[in-house]
């Protein structure tokens, strides 16, 4: 594959999650936006759940509290809505951000699928809906039959003065990072990723890109990386390794990450046996809030893990670790874990640890080489 030079400034290089994991008020995600948008952040990002944090209304409103920051989701799951009505909101955003909105897409957990009536997602249903997305924001009249359904005649009756928004698969495996490569603008990595799991998530992204004839230097990815900067011990834990239950006790999702670390998955098996869990199998994060679960985290989510796949303890210690993602291929940072009001010690870290074109861990200083 061709040498990839990160493209993009230190501006555009860290974006954030606004309203991490499950909350009761999702008016606090507008005093977030605007921190973020105040410390230099270039993408505020939204991870929707349904009931609080739904995606039109609320990046509606953050796309009004401010005015340069990105908004995006993060991610918005395939299938969850009728095609036609993915892109209206889609457009509808971009008119309201002027431009700033990006489509961010996942695949329905399969067990949710299930359990909502809904038909699984196939690898077939997420190229075939980037496309139907890309025609109906595009203003075509659309004809469809296939995978993603059957859609006689869909066509949005009228169009904001802006261009489509990106669209951005969210991926771990192979074969949806390939996916990404192929049909999508960019991919959002998964957080608890190494650098080198990202590094290879990169490489598998841009090489589908280039066989399927399109340019890698255009393919943008996002890396999510937990961080909690010189954060008090309790919500550390809450931030990171906690956060980490929510991941890996998932059946599925905590293989998929352990594979793409190269981890031994046995801690995988402990942690859902754990007694706190009652021999349930249902997601975690459906059913507790991340301090439930801190005590669970100190026994089973392996230090080691914590260590190699997040950023944790002083904020320039903090820094060297996202500079280590931006020169493993990522164009930019999204981070989670610690709110954007509390990020501002860390971006001016951050500021020293990257140039205009890529990581310069050298103007860090001396970071430490461990947490503090």
């Amino acid at each position: 594959m061709e040498t990839f030079e990160p493209h993009g400034s230190t501006q555009d290089r860290f974006g954030a999650y606004l309203l991490p994991g499950r909350v009761h008020d999702p008016r606090v995600a507008i005093g977030q936006a605007r921190a973020a948008e105040h410390t230099g952040l270039s993408t505020a990002w939204i991870g929707e759940r349904l009931g609080n944090k739904d995606i039109g209304p609320l990046a509606a409103a953050v796309a009004q509290a401010t005015t340069t920051i990105k908004v995006a989701s993060g991610v918005t799951n395939i299938g969850l809505r009728h095609p036609i009505q993915l892109a209206s909101t889609a457009m509808t955003l971009q008119g309201l951000a002027s431009g700033r909105f990006i489509l961010g897409l996942g695949r329905l957990n399969p067990a949710a699928a299930k359990a909502y009536g809904l038909p699984l997602v196939t690898n077939a249903v997420v190229a075939d809906t980037a496309e139907l997305l890309r025609r109906l924001c595009g203003g075509e009249k659309v004809s469809y039959s296939g995978p993603a359904g059957t859609f006689p005649k869909l066509r949005l009756t009228d169009l904001p003065d802006t261009a489509p928004p990106p669209l951005v698969f969210a991926a771990i495996g192979p074969k949806s990072l390939e996916l990404a490569g192929t049909h999508f603008d960019g991919v959002l990595l998964h957080p608890m990723l190494t650098v080198d799991a990202v590094a290879r998530s990169a490489a598998t992204v841009r090489d589908a890109a280039q066989r399927s004839g399109r340019d890698p230097s255009q393919m943008r990815v996002y890396a999510s990386v937990l961080v909690a900067p010189e954060l008090p011990e309790q919500q550390e834990i809450a931030a990171i390794a906690a956060r980490a239950v929510t991941y890996f006790q998932i059946v599925g999702y905590g293989e998929s990450l352990t594979t793409a670390n190269q981890w031994d998955p046995s801690p995988l098996t402990q942690l859902r046996a754990h007694p706190f869990f009652d021999g349930s199998t249902a997601i975690a994060d459906y059913r507790f809030t991340r301090y439930d679960l801190t005590d669970v985290a100190q026994q089973c989510i392996p230090s080691a893990w914590i260590k190699a796949a997040a950023a944790v303890g002083s904020a320039r210690h903090c820094a060297q670790r996202l500079a280590e993602y931006l020169a493993a291929g990522a164009d930019e940072l999204v981070l989670h874990g610690a709110t954007p009001e509390l990020l501002g010690p860390l971006m001016a870290h951050a500021a020293n640890c990257t140039g205009s074109t890529g990581p310069a861990i050298q103007g860090c200083g001396n970071a430490r080489i461990g947490p503090s």
